[in-house]
């Protein structure tokens, strides 16, 4: 199997150089059928990584049922409607570990109804495993998914190219897919994108290599995953840390104590780094980081710290501690691709709260400026309202200033959620600035072969 180096990867050299994180966020997707709760199963069973009491269940059902095997599928599949109609509906996570990292697996729903689900289970995920079914290729969700995995920002999709067994285990065949989801991802701004022929079902190169595929010349899906940098954490991005908790103890031997705790959302910290406070635009100077473990040098992305600043500065929870020379902007404008979860519409005039990071504020819908069409993958104009799965560019205004990046330049800063004021239920989720879906990618063919990437 080829491709173009720059499009579809398989079994990348350069992976072996990068170095495996503790833990990797997995969210797969899929069209209904394709197999993902099959594959999942499979990487639990495989890796020895399901209780004994689970798989008697699992094989008691499965004989319930009439199946001649065990229907690992019903491992992730836990909902009843989904075990009685043999589709996802939920976001199933499941967690295993192998002697290399440990892993959180997201099985997100393949219909287009449940959108709302698959954006949850993506929005944190390092990888996407996209399930193409060998004999059907590219379908409408395919290319409804990897746009999706776009929008996200997923570092890494893993195109699984599933039920080769069917196709007898056809080297052409997954070629043949593989070019068509190039037509889908040439013109998307994604990261790595790699490829796996498998058959869940009987386990080729899900954990071991498959001796009936000899063709194809790259690793099992496991060791793929286990060799993945996971999210961009880049150490020398610009320093953001949304401030938690406003740090002063009550005690005589820390009465001049005061520090911001939080997590750094990326980039570093070191004691003596000019940082400004917003959106209020002070600017000071870092007197120290303090963790349990004491003193440190420098803290880097996802830790959790405490920051002294030189000066006696007014800072509160929800704002963003950010390096002096590299700033957010700060802004009360937003214009944000968003994802609808509410059971009623959103329409123009609309007031929501809005959580950025650990600031909330109120928040008014002041326009709708286009609608993604999950069919063609481009951007059309909105109508009066937005549904319930709709993702759409939408134009917001809020009560206070915030302090935003663009959600390509950072995932904790240029991500925010809508909260309805009357429930306190989530009811959309936000990324601000330009998104990656568009024009571009309308009427991606279904087949054929398709230009690489570039």
């Amino acid at each position: 199997m080829t491709a173009a180096p720059d499009a579809l990867t398989v079994g990348s050299e350069a992976l072996r150089a990068l170095a495996a994180a503790d833990v990797l966020r997995v969210a797969t997707a899929g069209s209904v059928d394709d197999g993902k709760s099959t594959l999942l199963g499979r990487l639990l069973h495989d890796t020895k990584s399901v209780l004994a009491d689970q798989l008697e269940a699992v094989a008691r059902t499965s004989s319930a049922r009439g199946d001649e095997a065990l229907d690992l599928s019903l491992l992730t599949d836990g909902l009843r409607a989904e075990r009685e109609q043999g589709i996802t509906i939920d976001v199933a996570y499941r967690y295993f570990t192998t002697a290399r990292r440990s892993f959180v697996l997201a099985d997100t729903p393949g219909h287009v109804q449940y959108t709302r689900n698959m954006v949850t289970g993506a929005s944190t995920a390092d990888v996407a495993l996209v399930l193409v079914d060998a004999r059907h290729g590219v379908v409408e969700q395919t290319r409804r998914h990897v746009a999706l995995a776009a929008l996200l920002r997923v570092p890494h999709l893993v195109v699984v190219v599933n039920k080769v067994d069917l196709v007898g285990f056809s080297q052409e065949v997954v070629d043949r897919v593989v070019a068509d989801l190039r037509a889908v991802t040439r013109r998307l701004d994604l990261g790595d994108v790699f490829a796996v022929p498998v058959a869940a079902l009987h386990g080729d190169n899900v954990v071991t290599r498959s001796a009936r595929t000899p063709w194809y010349d790259g690793p099992p899906l496991l060791t793929l995953l286990e060799e993945l940098p996971p999210a961009d954490r880049r150490t020398d991005a610009p320093f953001r840390m949304p401030v938690q908790l406003v740090v002063r103890p009550r005690t005589a031997a820390h009465a001049d104590f005061r520090g911001y705790a939080g997590r750094v959302a990326a980039g570093t910290v070191r004691p003596g780094d000019d940082v400004v406070v917003l959106p209020s635009g002070q600017r000071t100077t870092v007197a120290a980081v303090e963790s349990p473990d004491g003193p440190l040098d420098a803290a880097g992305p996802q830790r959790s710290v405490v920051v002294r600043l030189v000066d006696d500065v007014d800072v509160s929870r929800g704002d963003v501690v950010a390096a002096a020379d590299a700033p957010p902007r700060v802004t009360r404008d937003l214009s944000a691709a968003v994802c609808w979860m509410g059971e009623e519409p959103l329409r123009p005039g609309a007031r929501v709260l809005l959580k950025s990071a650990t600031r909330t504020t109120r928040a008014v819908v002041e326009g709708l400026d286009s609608v993604l069409d999950v069919t063609s993958l481009a951007h059309v104009p909105a109508g009066p309202e937005l549904r319930l799965n709709e993702i759409a560019r939408v134009t917001l205004r809020t009560a206070e200033p915030l302090a935003v990046d663009d959600y390509a330049q950072d995932r904790t800063t240029g991500s925010f959620i809508l909260v309805d004021e009357l429930t306190s239920g989530t009811v959309g989720a936000g990324m601000v600035g330009p998104d990656p879906v568009g024009d571009a990618v309308a009427g991606a063919p279904d087949g054929g072969q398709a230009a690489p990437a570039g």
